[in-house]
């Protein structure tokens, strides 16, 4: 008996200390940085920046690796200082709750093993994480309520218009208030109960993704194995996401779901983190048609920073797809789609968007234009659809 306590001490301890060092460890290889800061800026690319009253950016999903977000991190790509520190105006956070083991951009099955999953455990996170993808995005969701809560009286968690109305007003006279929005990658979180998404609902969050990177209740992914469009559950999401005006997510649909959620929803629709396949031909990316029908419908589009989306200069890839949604239907469209923290290398973390000024300006964009796309145009959307 005393060898068992001996032995289950050990191991415990074995445990907790694990979970003080993996973490760590495993985001520092997942989330790498290819230029770290301090960033060369052009005075007057910077100068640009720094007028600038609202930068927003559309995904990052930082609350999944466990860093205290309300503290500077020497690793990852964004937490509440360093968004101070680059004058970004408004992040949104979004829920990863699952992950198919040797996740890829043409197929994946749902039934491959969970990276999430031995995540959750490598972090110590509750025991009920382990086993629910549900109590995983409400776990994630109190994540933010608290560094919201701790970050002295300087960050907004978004839930409404007003906020971001409140936001914006705010950060006329003290550009230290920030603020975030919460979503959902993959609508497979709500584990096919219409309850689990007025739960989600409940704990603040205001966008959802119907899909990630497999196919689940509400339909196909674009890198899922069906090529499915909305189930009835899915179609029965998205009527429910209108009625609580949260916002949809194409980001990873199956083209099929593209067109269902298109022909379905009653209010204009987002891909929040993309590239576009005229700059790199990737089931991940837009097709030209996809851009033309999404802007019809009054959406926005971020343009992502990683290189499977905007191909290896990631910079000059990020400027090229802009350029081509703006050519196709116009400035009013295009917005950041980072995919920060996203277990993605970027080419600088959230301190260096100064060098997209940079590049835009290099590229004949005007002023008014880089404004819109540095985030006027997530403000705009989001006061009309929020």
């Amino acid at each position: 008996m005393k060898k068992a306590l001996i032995v289950f001490i050990s191991l415990f301890l074995i445990y907790w200390i694990a979970t003080m060092v993996v973490p760590g460890i495993i985001e520092k290889k997942g989330n790498p940085v290819k230029i770290l800061p301090p960033y060369k800026i052009s005075p007057e690319a910077q100068a640009l920046f720094n007028s600038l009253e609202f930068v927003a950016d559309l995904h990052c999903d930082a609350l999944l690796w466990g860093r205290d977000l309300t503290n500077k991190s020497e690793f990852g790509h964004v937490d509440f200082p360093r968004m101070q520190e680059g004058n970004v105006a408004m992040q949104v956070f979004t829920i990863v709750s699952k992950s198919p083991k040797g996740q890829n951009m043409e197929v994946n099955s749902a039934e491959a093993t969970d990276n999430i999953t031995l995540l959750n455990i490598a972090q110590g996170r509750p025991v009920s994480n382990w086993f629910s993808l549900i109590k995983r995005t409400l776990y994630q969701s109190r994540m933010l309520e608290e560094f919201s809560d701790n970050f002295n009286g300087e960050f907004i968690f978004i839930k409404s218009k007003e906020d971001v109305l409140k936001l914006a007003e705010l950060r006329k006279t003290d550009k230290n208030i920030i603020g975030g929005l919460l979503g959902i990658e993959g609508g497979h979180a709500l584990q096919g109960k219409m309850e689990n998404l007025e739960k989600a609902y409940a704990a603040g969050v205001r966008l959802i993704g119907p899909s990630h990177f497999f196919d689940n209740e509400l339909g196909g992914s674009a890198h899922g194995m069906s090529g499915e469009g909305l189930t009835d559950f899915g179609k029965s999401v998205v009527k429910r996401m209108n009625e609580l005006n949260m916002v949809i997510d194409l980001a990873h649909a199956s083209p099929k779901m593209f067109d269902d959620v298109l022909e379905l929803s009653s209010k204009p629709v987002m891909v929040s983190h993309t590239g576009i396949r005229a700059v790199l031909n990737s089931p991940r990316n837009l097709s030209d048609d996809q851009v033309r029908r999404l802007a019809a419908k009054g959406g926005i589009i971020g343009i992502a920073f990683f290189d499977m989306a905007v191909g290896e200069d990631e910079i000059k890839g990020i400027v090229a797809c802009m350029k081509r949604v703006k050519n196709l239907v116009g400035i009013e469209h295009v917005a950041l789609g980072s995919d920060y923290d996203g277990n993605v290398q970027v080419p600088f973390d959230i301190t260096g968007l100064p060098l997209i000024v940079e590049a835009l300006m290099k590229e004949g964009f005007t002023d008014e234009e880089i404004k819109a796309i540095m985030g006027e145009n997530v403000k705009r959307f989001l006061i009309e659809n929020l």
